[in-house]
């Protein structure tokens, strides 16, 4: 037998396997949803960061989006139930609802699902992490629950390529995407990509229809694309009277119209954002608690 005190070759070889050892990367760790219905997932630790109380409003709240509602709900429904169910971009005018509309049908969703059925979960991917997406698949496909994993405001810019992981992920190479998973995106782009990015990529290419359909098809990937569109008034006024009544908000009807058109005037925008913002400066105002 070899005496690693005698043998100084041995010894080293010992010495630089205990020093590898140490600097690969620790086992991935089995996905524990058991938490809680909501996570954030961290990719730096390859991590499910759980969130007990979901920053989110209702759905019967949400006004102007009643078909993309009722589409939405289906997928989700149909999902949480084992059937098939489709990738969704939410994609169009900011503010009017997109993440919001997410996370009120996960919600409703669970609500609604038969005693002892295991709920669906939703998980937040960060725009930054995207290129971590097959790893985080890979992990949520050993786990039982179905997952939602979510992207708010999802877009490539420039020289950025991290949306073949996303191409990837969503088509699942040769073992497909995983059952219990579906991707929900929001979006301003129905492509996800600036138009004067594809328009240069056109103008420099040999080819130039070839040069743009990789990143065109990026958006194809979505069974589902759920356009969203500014608010006309009367859509608007409608979710600020939903508001008050929710909140129990006391004030007069003439007095509340003023306010919140011109609230929506100085603002340049009729949106379910800036309806929100108004709720939420008139309760200041009133010393009332957004609650419930």
């Amino acid at each position: 037998m070899t005496d690693t005190a005698t043998d100084p070759t041995l010894a080293t070889l010992l010495r630089i396997a205990d020093a590898l050892e140490r600097l690969a990367p620790p086992a991935r760790r089995a996905a524990d949803l058991t938490a809680a219905d909501a996570f954030v997932w961290h990719a730096a630790g390859h991590e499910f960061a759980p969130v007990t109380k979901v920053n989110r409003v209702a759905l019967s709240l949400l006004r102007g989006v009643d078909r993309v509602r009722d589409t939405l709900a289906e997928n989700t429904e149909r999902f949480a139930r084992g059937l098939p169910a489709n990738n969704v971009l939410l994609w169009g005018a900011r503010g009017m609802g997109k993440s919001s509309l997410v996370k009120a049908v996960h919600a409703d969703t669970n609500r609604r699902l038969p005693a002892g059925a295991l709920p669906l979960k939703l998980i937040e991917i960060h725009r930054e992490d995207i290129e971590s997406l097959p790893i985080l698949m890979g992990l949520l496909k050993a786990d039982p629950h179905p997952a939602i994993v979510f992207c708010d405001d999802l877009s490539f810019d420039g020289q950025d390529t991290s949306y073949k992981s996303l191409k990837a992920a969503l088509d699942g190479g040769v073992e497909g995407r995983p059952d219990n998973v579906v991707f929900y995106a929001t979006s301003n782009r129905r492509h996800l990509l600036p138009r004067d990015m594809m328009d240069n990529e056109r103008s420099t290419a040999i080819n130039p229809g070839e040069a743009i359909e990789e990143k065109v098809s990026l958006s194809d990937r979505f069974g589902l694309w759920l356009g969203f569109h500014k608010c006309s008034q009367d859509e608007y006024l409608s979710m600020i009277d939903g508001y008050v009544g929710h909140f129990g908000l006391a004030i007069e009807p003439d007095q509340l119209r003023h306010e919140a058109l011109e609230w929506a005037t100085t603002r340049g925008s009729r949106s379910g954002r800036t309806a929100w913002q108004y709720i939420q400066d008139l309760a200041g105002r009133l010393e009332k608690r957004l609650e419930g």
